[in-house]
């Protein structure tokens, strides 16, 4: 369980990589870069918080030379290029070779819409991964995307790339309206579809997306998990692209803070502070990031917006953390499986936490005022791909 969705080669990957942090004595470190190339999607999902930008900011994208410098300057094993959706970038496939020339390890995530048109433009390799967007069966998903028929349209993707001989990974968001069976027959369809390995994560509820009912809180997401796990021995039933200690702390087996440098975010509009899911200011350098970020000042039990948040992008790097520190824990949870009964461990108290600060608005407008005084932004702006 657990482990079986991740390769070997990047399993020894990042491990020596962690060795040679922790020799270094570094205290912080990343293991995964979220890239973000551009903002704009062809999905207008009701979870979704990151399309929420003004025409100007969607029409920008990051130049090919800007994408791997932010390779180089972070040095990360793995990126996972998000969005919006990637392969509305002109020039992706060139990004993607750029960081499979570098040994690094690339999952390209998609909602599949555009992946069976640009399937040809994309090598088989043990560093690349489809990772493809389904937030469960064909009704589930096609209601949390706000559009019928896409689920058809990933499933005939992923099939046609598996039958190409690409790694396929499904990324699932569960949302409070998620039934623990119905996921659970999911996980058993796309492990029957040949698909590599699932990364799954509870909801996190940005503060622009049109849809705030329906995302999870702690004690939510804690039980849910239980529940799901419950009826594949633990978890053992399917492979996911995610630790065994990950999956444990999600079914409230495991207490973790988060750490938000572990996949640090590079956007159109510089390093953002402090996380994938929250920007509350940009450096312009990766070291910037790093060394002049108030770490302390985020996190569940210190920032109100951080109080539900058990996202994997959060809180692998903690479980990876973990698992370095007490490895025969690991290694007995992939063996046993999650917990799935018997007390939880007490979570983070709330009660210190500083109040939540609405600063979106004003980076926006920042970033507005310095594309028009570039006259635009006409040199990094992308043209969509056809659809």
């Amino acid at each position: 369980m657990a482990i079986l969705g991740i390769p070997l080669i990047q399993k020894l990957s990042v491990g020596s990589y962690i060795i040679r942090q922790r020799l270094a004595g570094r205290k912080r470190y990343p293991l995964v870069l979220m890239l973000e190339p551009l903002f704009r999607c062809n999905l207008a999902c009701a979870g979704c918080g990151k399309i929420d930008y003004p025409d100007l900011i969607l029409r920008q994208s990051m130049s090919v030379e800007e994408a791997l410098g932010a390779v180089d300057e972070c040095g990360a094993p793995v990126v996972s290029i998000a969005g919006g959706e990637p392969l509305l970038h002109k020039k992706m496939p060139e990004i993607v070779e750029g960081i499979i020339a570098r040994r690094k390890f690339v999952y390209l995530c998609t909602n599949a819409l555009l992946m069976q048109k640009k399937l040809s433009q994309y090598r088989p390799s043990v560093f690349f991964t489809w990772s493809v967007h389904l937030d469960g069966d064909k009704e589930m998903h096609d209601a949390s995307v706000c559009q019928e028929g896409v689920y058809d349209r990933a499933v005939a993707a992923i099939r046609q790339a598996k039958a190409r001989g690409f790694r396929v990974n499904v990324n699932c968001t569960l949302f409070n309206t998620a039934e623990p069976q119905r996921v659970a027959a999911f996980f058993d369809s796309v492990m029957a579809m040949g698909v590599d390995g699932i990364t799954v994560s509870p909801g996190y509820a940005y503060e622009r997306a049109p849809d705030q009912q329906h995302f999870l809180h702690r004690d939510r997401t804690r039980q849910l998990f239980r529940e799901i796990f419950r009826r594949g021995r633990g978890g053992k039933k399917w492979s996911f692209s995610q630790s065994s200690l990950f999956l444990d702390f999600l079914a409230g087996n495991q207490r973790y803070h988060c750490t938000p440098w572990g996949n640090p975010t590079r956007t159109i509009f510089g390093w953002q502070r402090p996380c994938y899911l929250l920007g509350e200011g940009y450096a312009k350098t990766f070291r910037e990031l790093m060394e002049e970020t108030d770490w302390d000042a985020y996190g569940t039990g210190h920032y109100e917006k951080c109080a539900d948040c058990m996202v994997h992008c959060g809180y692998e790097a903690s479980a990876v953390a973990d698992a370095f520190r007490h490895p025969l824990k690991a290694l007995g949870v992939a063996w046993r499986g999650v917990r799935t009964d018997g007390d939880m461990v007490p979570d983070i108290p709330l009660e210190g936490q500083r109040p939540a600060q609405y600063v979106f608005s004003q980076h926006v407008a920042q970033k507005l005022e310095e594309i028009r005084q570039r006259g635009g932004g006409a040199g990094r702006a992308e043209p969509a791909a056809a659809k």
